[in-house]
């Protein structure tokens, strides 16, 4: 390493003030050896990276979307105690300049629950599950989860139901308990988890419209997000979009808002309609102009 044995040991006395576990073995054959650490060595972070943190831990206490903002306003107190004046003052004053608006009252899944499933997915246990569906009925299931989906309202995960052989999908708020019973079984051909909550989420309208955009399947995700219509890429410059809504006046409404070209494949009263009302649009530019 082109240093010498005195900067090496002012080195590791240093990482063990750090919190770092570092072991040493005497003889011809020792030398140090890291190991676990009994304490958390310090987090080094610069302004940006304290201040993306800090921004972050304010929305997801803000957002509820860990079902109690105990621990991430716990987390910025800390953290702002950590930081350089200037910072903190920076920090200080996003509540003065930002205003937030009402959130509506959803329910969440509980975060033991929430990491008890990533844990899970991650390392490929198998899984207790109590939870509770639709209907209130509480039931007991054993899966393996593969992967939790976020959505813009709540998360969902993936799982394969081992008593029936089928890929699920799970609301996390309806779940009261997870726990690991035992490593799954070895997952193959696994669904993309996805494209599984976004179909789940869009199959209980009464009526559907299929609609080709001239566009890429990346650009097609970014005008209508995963959880309002099921994507397929048609080519390389299109995508076909299903999307779910109540009435073709809705489904109409939703199409025009979006102010990109598109061409309606199917219902026929959805086509209908979109055209009918784009003519109305012209006649009211043209007797403006």
């Amino acid at each position: 390493m082109e240093v010498t044995e005195r900067t090496i040991r002012r080195d590791i006395a240093k990482l063990r003030d750090l919190g770092y576990g570092i072991d040493s073995d005497a003889g011809p054959w020792g030398g140090y050896r890291l190991s676990a650490g009994t304490t958390v060595p310090p987090l080094s972070l610069d302004d940006e990276e304290a201040f993306a943190v800090a921004v972050a831990l304010r929305e997801v206490g803000l957002s509820g979307v860990l079902g109690s903002d105990q621990a991430a306003m716990s987390a910025l107190l800390k953290l702002q105690r950590l930081l350089p004046a200037r910072l903190a003052r920076r920090l200080a004053q996003l509540d003065g300049a930002f205003v937030h608006t009402p959130r509506p009252v959803e329910r969440h899944g509980r975060p033991a629950v929430l990491l008890e499933l990533a844990t899970a997915c991650r390392e490929g246990a198998r899984v207790r599950l109590s939870y509770r569906d639709m209907n209130g009925k509480d039931t007991v299931r054993e899966i393996d989860p593969y992967q939790l989906v976020r959505t813009s309202h709540r998360w969902y995960l993936v799982a394969l139901d081992v008593a029936r052989g089928q890929w699920r999908t799970f609301r996390v708020d309806r779940a009261t308990e997870a726990r690991t019973i035992g490593q799954s079984r070895s997952i193959t051909h696994p669904p993309d988890a996805a494209l599984l909550v976004a179909r789940m989420l869009t199959s209980n309208y009464p009526l559907y419209t299929k609609v080709r955009f001239p566009v890429s399947l990346e650009r097609a995700l970014e005008l209508v997000p995963p959880n309002r219509g099921v994507h397929e890429a048609d080519g390389g410059d299109a995508t076909v979009v299903t999307i779910g809504g109540s009435d073709a006046d809705e489904l109409t409404t939703y199409l025009l808002s979006l102010a990109t070209p598109l061409r309606v494949l199917s219902p026929d009263d959805v086509r209908d309609e979109v055209r009918r009302r784009t003519r109305e649009l012209l006649v009211e530019n043209e007797t403006d102009d």
